[in-house]
């Protein structure tokens, strides 16, 4: 592999100005050396901010650009089949923002073209890399509370402002994420969880629209099995009075509580007490993720959020939505 590997970012939203766009200008080994956004403008002003030498309004540009060795897919979901098969054509490394594509049947056709053409894909589920969630880890497997036997995780929110709006919002349009936010944030933690507890072989769930707010899902429940036998529960609701974001994993000496998006102290609660852990994340959330890459691809160290594990979490979210 190249000393310095040359990155191009495909749509420079706000996904990418804090969380994740800085750290590949950060990360030793990496440069980003092209954006593209279809505003001309746009993304001549954040090539300007953000000190990026080549900017194009044209993905195919960046994509072909002999300068550009991997590419960074950072726009909404509906998008990321169609700009990941023309890297994987193009023979190029990939990362694909968070989730990997609206439906399992699309992520499996493109880990099968990155597996077959030998190519890295990696996919920007960036809690398994946060300092934060990696000691959840380290005290599930020093079995702080002993053997873990349930997970539960519930997430709601009241609607926002945009929601109750006429304006369009792609993450409540049924065509592009059919569960709404469940799509853009339950992925997340579902996926956070085969990391933490091993892949889960089974899952169902309900969803509903309950509010009629906008055409995709509002409420979905879910239970699922993991591979070593432990059992999760989940209700993610985007209609309630009051934003709530709670995981508990219950063992048979104790049990830790953490929440997915806030940035609240891990508890572990045991015979001993109540303990406290807090770590804060980076101010660019996807550090360490990217890091991470970096490493993988100079160092052969395995990075955790790869096409396969993102595939799976897509598999589990279709499973619950009953869409395979």
């Amino acid at each position: 592999m190249k000393k310095t590997i040359k990155w191009g970012i495909i749509g420079c939203g706000n996904v990418t100005e804090v969380k994740s766009g800085p750290a590949y200008k950060m990360t030793k080994g990496f440069e980003l050396v092209a954006v593209m956004r279809r505003n001309l403008e746009l993304v001549k002003d954040y090539a300007r901010r953000h000190d990026v030498p080549c900017y194009y309004n044209d993905a195919d540009k960046l994509i072909n650009d002999p300068e550009v060795d991997a590419v960074y897919i950072a726009t909404p979901p509906d998008t990321h089949h169609y700009y990941a098969m023309k890297v994987a054509q193009a023979n190029k490394i990939c990362c694909i923002e968070k989730p990997m594509a609206p439906s399992y049947k699309e992520c499996l056709e493109i880990t099968d073209i990155f597996k077959t053409k030998g190519l890295p894909l990696f996919v920007a589920y960036y809690r398994r890399s946060l300092p934060r969630f990696n000691k959840v880890k380290s005290l599930l497997e020093e079995k702080a509370i002993g053997n873990v036997r349930h997970i539960h995780w519930y997430l709601s929110r009241t609607p926002s402002d945009l929601d109750t709006s006429d304006t369009y919002n792609w993450r409540t349009d049924a065509k592009i994420a059919p569960a709404g936010y469940f799509d853009d944030l339950a992925s997340h933690g579902l996926d956070l969880f085969n990391y933490l507890l091993g892949d889960i072989k089974e899952a169902k769930g309900i969803s509903s629209n309950q509010q009629k707010l906008y055409t995709a899902k509002d409420i979905i429940s879910a239970s699922w099995e993991h591979e070593n036998g432990v059992l999760g529960t989940g209700m993610w609701s985007f209609g309630t009075y009051q934003r709530e974001d709670k995981v508990r994993i219950i063992g048979n000496k104790g049990e830790l509580s953490f929440s997915v998006f806030l940035e609240e102290p891990i508890q572990l609660i045991t015979s001993k007490g109540l303990e406290t852990f807090q770590i804060d994340n980076p101010q660019h959330i996807q550090q360490y993720h990217v890091e991470n890459m970096a490493k993988h691809l100079q160092f052969d160290v395995k990075h955790p959020s790869t096409g396969k594990t993102a595939t799976h979490t897509a598999w589990v979210m279709d499973s619950i939505l009953n869409q395979l």
